[in-house]
């Protein structure tokens, strides 16, 4: 990305009217910008943003050219690192390998370390691919005892032009094997030590009835994708002609936001098979990620591929999902009584550093303006 697309992306973005900008860094591999690049960026966020907001980053990376001059730029800036981690060396060399076959894993490890030395938050991305999909006790255990105690397992599921799963792919009843296997790992001891997305995302949604994933939402429009030469998509998964939005340095954000082919591809989501009106999971999947559903052709309607992994795990663990998430309702009343406020007080979420405007929308996602929601508690 030329400075001058990333400059125009920056001030643009950050002259919108909301309470949190939200940056998300990824490739490709974003480092290979290198550590100038990011400051270029945090500067032109101090340039252009304004007083009271909040401005977050996030980066997604394989870790292998984190240095400690780097990880000290992500730790005095607060970013969020998500990094690529498939298990121990023999799994996650299989196919995360350089151009010359030798394995990554061990630069991985070095800049894993030099983003703790300098206390960056990171969690761990794990792809469940072929080469890890039936060890995954194997896995979980390996990043536990290491000290990896937030994670994230991400699905591979990708199609060849004939709708067949790539070799390196898995199958839905796969998928459902390893989410049950680390669910009854997770489960035993490890609900307040370990954090897995999948995981903290349906205990979210059971205690407070909130979305905070994509997958589990009934509408796509989540984000926007900006590519090196300020080109607007939908999505990540979805980079194609017919999903191009614009260009950054020519139309507004508000002409994104409002332009027929964002809204049509949004509602694809709820375009779900109607056998997925039937089913039980339908409010945790949402029919999945469309992307899953386009084996045998751009049809929303058609079903998951990973749908059997889903009925598999939601029926293997809901009972134990609703279970804690009866526990959690019951020690946050206990602690609201202890402290001698309402139940409802003691679920306000904390105010981010920068503050909230009273008719910014509420930070708890209720979609209420912020002093008609957890903002009217204080009155």
């Amino acid at each position: 990305m030329s400075d001058r697309v990333l400059e125009r992306l920056v001030k643009s973005f950050m002259a919108t009217d909301q309470p949190q900008y939200s940056f998300a860094w990824q490739g490709g591999e974003p480092t290979l910008m290198g550590v100038d690049f990011f400051r270029k960026v945090t500067a032109l966020q101090k340039k252009y943003g304004q007083v009271g907001k909040v401005v977050t980053n996030g980066l997604q990376t394989n870790g292998t050219l984190i240095t400690g001059e780097f990880a000290k730029h992500l730790a005095d800036y607060h970013f969020l690192v998500g990094v690529s981690l498939d298990g121990p060396a023999v799994i996650h060399d299989t196919y995360r390998t350089y151009g010359d076959g030798r394995g990554s894993h061990a630069d991985v490890i070095k800049g894993v370390n030099h983003l703790a030395e300098n206390k960056v938050e990171f969690n761990i991305l794990t792809l469940v691919s072929r080469s890890n999909v039936r060890k995954a006790g194997e896995v979980y255990r390996y990043l536990c005892d290491n000290g990896f105690y937030f994670q994230q397992y991400i699905e591979c599921v990708e199609f060849d032009g004939s709708g067949k799963l790539m070799p390196y792919s898995i199958s839905g009843e796969e998928w459902g094997d390893f989410l049950c296997e680390i669910f009854d790992l997770w489960i035993k001891g490890d609900t307040r030590r370990v954090s897995i997305r999948l995981f903290d995302s349906i205990v979210l949604k059971l205690v407070d009835g909130i979305t905070n994933c994509c997958p589990m939402g009934t509408d796509c429009r989540q984000y926007f994708v900006v590519e090196h030469n300020g080109d607007i998509y939908t999505c990540d998964f979805f980079v194609q002609n017919d999903l191009r939005l614009g260009n950054v340095m020519e139309d507004s954000w508000q002409a994104f936001l409002g332009h027929h082919a964002y809204e049509a591809f949004g509602k694809r989501k709820r375009q779900w098979n109607r056998e997925c009106e039937l089913c039980e999971f339908l409010k945790f999947c949402a029919g999945d990620c469309p992307k899953h559903r386009y084996s045998k052709g751009l049809n929303p309607e058609n079903i998951s591929e990973l749908c059997a992994g889903w009925k598999q795990f939601y029926s293997h663990s809901l009972k134990d999902f609703e279970k804690l998430a009866n526990d959690i309702r019951r020690e946050r009343a206990q602690a609201a009584q202890k402290n001698g406020v309402s139940s409802f007080e003691a679920l306000v979420p904390a105010v981010p550093p920068g503050g909230v405007g009273r008719n910014d929308p509420c930070i708890c996602g209720s979609g209420k303006k912020y002093k008609k929601c957890c903002g009217a508690v204080k009155k």
